[in-house]
């Protein structure tokens, strides 16, 4: 019998792995609209808050 802990590394990959796809869903994040890295990395923390909310 297998037991799957968090603290296995393959799954904390595959939770972050299908955050990041998550966030690529958003156009705003996947083509980088915002020129200025102070703007995009602020919408990528107000996403991230979102998707974490959800």
């Amino acid at each position: 019998m297998v037991l799957i802990c968090a603290s296995d590394p393959a799954t904390n990959r595959w939770g972050i792995e299908a955050f990041f796809a998550k966030l690529k869903q958003w156009r705003r994040i996947a083509t980088r609209y915002d020129k200025i890295a102070a703007n995009f990395l602020g919408f990528v923390k107000l996403a991230a808050i979102i998707l974490w909310l959800k």
